[in-house]
């Protein structure tokens, strides 16, 4: 059985670990307060889940969910997650997390900034670009008409299979960006940013965002 690590225990990562608890995963789910916090969370997730720390996490897990804001993720621990699939729900707001004066510059992207963070590791954008209870509530089979659809980006094809193959099982469809210097094609303020849409609507909102807002 796979175990997905979650470090980032807000909206987005308790939505993805109830979506990963719905497809059979075990859970390790860690936050910055301490595994003690984590107690209803754990209640309503059930036996799939335990909590622990970002460490434990990131070494328990097959493949690793990171949802913290951006501004904390130096803290992502690097030797557990070698080798290891890494999924970032970055988004960056300076109004949050201080100035990134390259990420001001569109010279990198939220997600490159984590990659370089952990360069060992196999990270792909997913989950960013989606409210967080939709994680939950808006997905629907494979094939449905007018079926959502979410943005992935990666260097590593393997990390873009499992996306997908995450992403379907969850309800959504999936449009590769391409590789992780094209995410920020579906980062915060362009097209693709937290709206619904399809897969079409999707390639014709990554393909129009601005490289650089404002």
């Amino acid at each position: 059985m796979t175990t997905l690590g979650i470090i980032g225990a807000g909206n987005i990562g308790s939505h993805v670990a109830r979506a990963a608890i719905a497809q059979g995963y075990e859970v390790v789910i860690a936050n910055s307060r301490g595994p003690e916090t984590l107690a209803d969370l754990i209640a309503e997730l059930g036996p799939q889940a335990r909590a622990a720390t970002a460490e434990e996490a990131a070494a328990a897990a097959d493949v690793v969910q990171v949802a913290v804001p951006l501004r904390a993720y130096r803290d992502i621990p690097v030797e557990p997650l070698d080798g290891k699939i890494v999924l970032d729900a970055n988004n960056y707001y300076w109004e949050r997390d201080g100035h990134i004066e390259a990420l001001d510059r569109g010279e990198e992207t939220s997600s490159g900034l984590l990659q370089k963070h952990l360069p060992t590791s196999k990270v792909a954008k997913a989950f960013n670009h989606i409210v967080a209870s939709h994680i939950t509530t808006d997905g629907s089979p494979a094939g449905t008409e007018n079926r959502r659809a979410l943005a992935t980006a990666s260097d590593y094809p393997e990390a873009i299979d499992f996306v997908t193959s995450f992403y379907d099982a969850a309800g959504f469809d999936t449009v590769s960006a391409g590789p992780l210097s094209e995410s920020w094609r579906v980062e915060r303020d362009r097209p693709a940013y937290v709206t619904r849409q399809n897969a079409e609507e999707l390639r014709a909102n990554l393909a129009r965002a601005p490289r650089v807002i404002g």
